[in-house]
């Protein structure tokens, strides 16, 4: 490995840093005063620094060194972290992001803006208000520099340079070794009582895999019930025996343990009992202390005759034994040794040991990570793609020449179709990330623009680790940087308006991710003034982009801020006039096959809501022949299908047809006549209705003509090998070798609402 190699492990690292030393900055932010938050920032810039100076990245070494000072400061309770103090350190470590990059791409930094960095790190440092803090704020600093620390200790003297630049680094081993324990100690802990029924088992789920989702919570010791275990010739295969009392020590809440059992809470026993804080867990027979086992010197003298107290002994280590095997098998929660262990005798402890070892090296074994070239998983996407068309296509030749579908060959490519699924779902979960880098890089837009406008903002995120695929991530930066300048700069309001309308001076901005329907949402939403429609309508008219008699409704005068050009600024500044902005967030979604929805409420202010694929490359979709067309229906989509009674379909207005559906009316849509494919509209009931679920559109019914089954298929962009084509998402190749396409159910929902379908139509994931 060469130095470009090593430098280039660097910067990823670096990444890696930034990201903790920003999201240990705002829990700071938000009163989080752990003591190991703290080292944790401390940690990142001070693993930035040592490896900085290591390639002799001397301004990053010298600003780096500056902010760590401060941050042990913080650390040895010599300054308080005020709101004023992590402001100035927020600032910092988006200056040590700045300087990582120039290190890594070339370029320069604001020099005065590190400078004056320096000096307001500096004298915070040094307990005084830094330079730039207004006369009323500098009695807070000297407060908390006054204050004493916990431990009196005296303050270090100023290291002595040598000529070489070599300072001797002074610390102490006084506190080496207790850190851990009482860390641990004063997590609250929580008894669960799980007991499953036997519908749990019947719907698919299984314990094993919530235990071992419960064991990501924390440090967890588990108990295995067997007692309501019959004999092998009474046992029903289908009821559920087992029983499990887990004791868990987490941070993460109650909240989180119970959303473990979610999808079971139905179909189970559940207690959850939160413990007070240092109160130990309920003990068990597995948990019980270790006795001394009384031994008799005598015994060495005579015959070995065997206390009756040590075959106890003993038949308790081989139950103890026994319980460990069962709960390892049946709940795959390594701690379960260590607990066995403590009921054996001295004698017996080294097996106990080893076998705890085996276990937490194999449970270990999946935290180790590599890093991977992102141009050779694209490469593997790609092969696996094409895996599954030749697979498509294989399976194709084979019904078609196998009239009886019982042969052998049908038999084992049913096992390659269950495998190649296996590999696309592995493959694309390597890809998968969390939306967290991008939500923290939204953090600085919002300090930015908040000090530009003079504004107070608060950003709320929640979410941060919804997974999807990179490809999409990648793409998200752009479009949420835009919306993020909008509702600071457009959507909250000063602080004296706030306070005169009765809110809080500070403004909130939300940004949130969920999984929804085989999608991810993304909303960002404000607290601020709302969309003001009659300036909106005003400014559209102005530009010619409606008529001014035209009679709009509030949803299509909100999408009017999408136009390219428009703005409602009353002049041009460096955040907002030109019309730029909502523009590229519409167009950006849109590429990425994706879609973005307004609410706005006067006075209360307005939700964006951007609903994304969670990939590019491959989905599940319904195969139907509509006017001899072949096209995929994405299957999230799709909530029922049906076949049409001639008693259910009933007209409304000249052309339009409603479908009753168990007492409800539902809009038919003909999808041929929506896409031209034929002149007239077909007779619902020689066909099938697909009852759809949209964004913003509610529920139809498309008619197709026949549904040809189920498959997955590999997305193929048209905008990329063709053009744009308004009610198709993207193409995709077939089992038999033709090109299918993948219908956009949204753009087709909205052209049946009377939108036009050329121009207006939101490209529609096909995901």
């Amino acid at each position: 490995m060469d130095m470009n190699e090593i430098k280039e492990i660097f910067f990823q690292e670096c990444e890696e840093q930034l990201a903790e030393l920003e999201s240990g900055l705002l829990r700071l932010n938000d009163g989080d005063r752990d003591p190991e938050t703290v080292n944790a920032v401390f940690r990142a810039v001070h693993s930035i620094k040592g490896g900085a100076g290591a390639f002799g990245l001397d301004d990053l070494v010298s600003f780096a060194h500056v902010f760590e000072t401060t941050l042990d400061c913080v650390r040895s309770n010599k300054l308080e972290p005020t709101q004023e103090v992590l402001k100035v350190m927020l600032k910092s470590a988006d200056v040590l992001a700045d300087l990582t990059n120039v290190a890594r791409d070339g370029g320069s930094v604001d020099q005065a803006r590190s400078v004056q960095l320096i000096r307001e790190l500096e004298a915070l440092a040094k307990g005084e208000a830094p330079p730039a803090a207004s006369a009323a704020e500098p009695a807070a600093p000297k407060a908390a520099a006054a204050k004493p620390a916990p431990v009196a200790k005296a303050a270090p003297a100023e290291p002595v340079v040598n000529e070489h630049g070599f300072a001797p680094v002074a610390f102490s081993f006084d506190d080496f070794g207790g850190d851990e324990d009482e860390t641990s100690s004063d997590l609250p802990a929580y008894d669960i009582v799980f007991k499953p029924k036997s519908e749990l088992y019947t719907k698919g789920n299984e314990a094993t895999l919530l235990l071992r989702d419960l064991s990501r919570l924390g440090e967890m010791s588990i108990h295995c019930n067997m007692d309501s275990l019959p004999p092998l010739d009474q046992m029903d295969p289908e009821a559920a025996y087992f029983s499990w009392k887990v004791s868990i020590k987490t941070d993460k809440g109650e909240d989180a343990v119970r959303s473990v059992f979610e999808f079971a809470e139905w179909d189970c026993d559940l207690e959850v009992t939160a413990l007070e804080t240092g109160e130990a867990p309920e003990a068990n027979g597995d948990d019980l202390p270790m006795q001394p086992v009384p031994f008799d010197l005598s015994a060495l003298d005579g015959d070995l005759d065997v206390p009756l107290g040590v075959v106890e002994e003993e038949e308790q280590i081989a139950a103890a034994r026994e319980a460990v095997a069962a709960a390892e098998t049946a709940s795959n929660v390594v701690q379960m040794a260590s607990t066995a262990s403590r009921g054996a005798a001295s004698d017996k402890g080294a097996a106990a040991a080893a076998a705890q070892n085996n276990a937490q090296q194999a449970s270990s074994a999946a935290a180790p990570t590599i890093r991977v070239d992102l141009d050779r998983v694209d490469r593997l996407i790609n092969l696996v793609g094409e895996l599954v068309i030749n697979q498509a296509m294989l399976s194709q030749s084979v019904i078609e020449n196998d009239s009886n579908g019982v042969s052998s060959i049908n038999m084992g490519l049913e096992e390659l179709q269950q495998l190649t699924r296996e590999i696309q779902d592995s493959v694309m979960a390597i890809r998968a990330q969390p939306v967290k880098p991008v939500f923290q890089r939204m953090a600085r837009t919002v300090r930015e623009i908040a000090d530009i406008t003079g504004k107070s903002v608060r950003l709320v995120t929640e979410g941060e680790n919804t997974e999807v695929d990179k490809t999409v991530i990648d793409k998200l930066a752009e479009p949420l940087t835009h919306m993020i300048r909008n509702a600071v700069d457009h959507g909250l309001e000063m602080p004296e308006k706030r306070l005169a309308a009765g809110k809080s001076a500070e403004g909130t901005v939300k940004l949130t991710a969920k999984h929804r329907s085989g999608r991810i949402v993304i909303e960002l939403s404000d607290d601020g003034a709302g969309i003001n429609r009659e300036k909106v309508r005003q400014k559209a008219i102005d530009n010619d982009l409606i008529a001014a008699d035209a009679n709009l409704s509030d949803e299509e005068i909100d999408n009017l801020i999408f136009h390219a050009g428009f703005s409602t600024a009353d002049k041009v500044s460096d955040l907002s006039g030109r019309g730029v902005g909502m523009d590229v967030v519409k167009r950006s979604i849109q590429a990425l096959g994706g879609r973005i929805n307004i609410s706005s409420k006067p006075g209360h202010g307005s939700v964006f809501t951007m609903s994304l694929p969670l990939t590019l490359a491959v989905l599940d979709g319904m195969v139907v022949t509509v006017a001899g067309q072949t096209l995929v229906v994405p299957l999230t989509a799709i909530v029922e299908t049906l076949q049409p009674d001639a008693a259910a379909i009933h007209s409304f207005g000249a052309t339009q047809r409603l479908i009753s559906i168990r007492n409800s009316f539902c809009p038919l849509v003909d999808v041929g006549r929506i896409l031209n494919f034929r002149a007239t509209q077909a007779n619902p009931v020689e066909g099938v209705a697909l009852l759809v679920e949209s964004e913003g559109g509610g529920q139809r019914a498309l008619m197709v003509d026949a549904i040809q089954g189920q498959r997955q298929v590999v997305i193929k962009s048209l905008e990329a090998n063709y053009t744009h084509v308004p009610g198709i998402a993207a193409a995709t190749i077939l089992g038999d070798g033709r090109v299918a396409l993948i219908l956009d159910v949204d753009a087709v929902v909205s052209a049946s609402r009377g939108q036009s379908l050329q121009l207006e139509s939101s490209l529609a994931a096909a995901g």
